[in-house]
């Protein structure tokens, strides 16, 4: 990456936990540069945006915080726009936005000029930003990539249309990162995280993820995987994800009805589903359970919503997130007739969120007088192993336990998706 010299930047990151890392390894890089970290984009020579385009909203989101700050920053300072919208729109970007001193694609240097590179006239970068070095992480916990981009063809999603097929990482990488970061927790994200290593046969081949789990586990107290698409998910992988102390599934459902799920181009069905989280929790009954579902996606009938209440009362999951379907140019489904309403996409968003919220706050209250495990992220707060970062409760702690440390505390109270543990809230 090209030096851009001494003075404050300030990076903005929407989107997944994957823009996460990329933004940790941006950083990384511009520290290497001699520049150092501002906490307000005020301040800043450099302002950087890692924006994400996977639905409509988040694009907005995106738009709106690119103008916002560049309201914000001060006079001389270079606003560069880069990740996911970037690369799918960098051309209309560059074009509509002229507040933005630079739209790059992924892995491209921070140059200071006005520019936009488009992917299509330069080679793929060398697994985009995930072999450069990050900073050692600020919280006890951190994300680690170790695949970048996917090969499977969701109906729903243009995702490998513009962060193109699958490249796995080398496992010495990622255990060299690991130990980079200095965290207690790693959580291991991709697109696909389950089919890490089936696109390097000869050196990783299918099946690459169990021994990786286990190799950063003899790193650090807690693995954590997150997005396992179902099919994936054999007795190997449940068998180490139970083994590992963090019974954690993240499971890639977005819909039951099969018919539906054909239509998304997606393996599976409702009673799959369920026969598999039956046959986790045989073997770990403590197991929590997280899962994301598409909400009117074209074709999507009455029964199918009924289907999907009905799995989600069946199922008992822990946390489930729901999404309005979103129409992305040059998908499958964006040819697809049975458009949903969108009033009626909101109704049945809404019903669905609702019996969800009742089911985690039922799920919550059952630990009300359990003993946990917890690390504490923060002053006042941790996670056991049933909390995800950034997308799941917390467990309110006592102020006074160091940040860093793994405690076992008593749980007197649920709040919600929260938990309260002995003397929080004291001293």
């Amino acid at each position: 990456m090209e030096s851009v010299g001494s003075g404050g930047f300030y990076v903005e990151t929407l989107g997944c936990p994957k823009n996460q890392v990329d933004s940790d390894k941006l950083v990384g890089t511009l520290l290497a540069d001699g520049m150092f970290p501002v906490d307000d984009a005020a301040d800043a020579e450099l302002v950087v945006v890692n924006t994400c385009a996977f639905i409509e909203e988040a694009r907005r989101e995106s738009i709106d915080t690119i103008l916002a700050l560049s309201e914000s920053r001060r006079p001389g300072a270079r606003l560069v726009v880069t990740g996911c919208m970037a690369e799918r729109y960098g051309s209309e970007l560059a074009e509509e936005l002229p507040e933005v001193d630079a739209v790059l694609g992924f892995g491209a240097p921070i140059a200071p000029q006005r520019t936009r590179i488009p992917v299509a006239s330069v080679d793929l970068p060398n697994l985009d930003l995930l072999n450069l070095p990050r900073p050692a992480s600020a919280a006890p916990w951190a994300y680690v990539k170790i695949a970048e981009g996917c090969n499977r063809s969701c109906g729903f999603c243009a995702i490998p249309s513009f962060r193109g097929p699958q490249r796995s990482r080398d496992v010495e990488s990622i255990l060299t990162e690991v130990s980079e970061t200095g965290a207690r927790e790693i959580v291991l994200v991709a697109q696909d995280l389950a089919s890490f290593g089936t696109d390097r046969p000869s050196e990783l081949g299918a099946g690459s993820i169990v021994p990786l789990v286990r190799e950063v586990g003899q790193l650090v107290d807690r693995v954590r995987l997150l997005y396992l698409y179902p099919s994936d998910l054999d007795d190997a992988l449940i068998d180490t994800v139970c083994d590992s102390g963090v019974p954690y599934f993240d499971l890639s459902l977005q819909h039951v009805s099969k018919p539906l799920l054909r239509a998304m181009r997606r393996w599976g069905d409702g009673q799959r589903f369920l026969d598999r989280i039956a046959s986790i929790r045989e073997r770990e009954p403590d197991a929590a359970f997280r899962s994301n579902f598409i909400v009117g996606y074209p074709g999507e009938t009455e029964d199918d919503h009924d289907q999907l209440l009905q799995f989600v009362e069946e199922a008992q999951l822990d946390w489930c997130g729901f999404f309005a379907y979103s129409r992305e140019e040059g998908t499958h489904a964006a040819s697809l007739d049975g458009v949903v309403d969108p009033e009626l996409m909101s109704e049945r968003l809404a019903e669905l969120r609702a019996l969800q919220d009742d089911i985690t706050a039922e799920r919550r209250d059952l630990l009300i007088g359990a003993e946990v495990e917890v690390l504490v992220d923060a002053e006042g707060e941790g996670r056991s192993f049933r909390e995800a970062p950034e997308i799941d409760g917390v467990v309110r702690l006592p102020v006074d336990l160091a940040v860093g440390e793994i405690v076992t505390v008593e749980i007197i109270d649920a709040e919600g998706p929260d938990l309260v543990a002995a003397g929080a809230g004291e001293g």
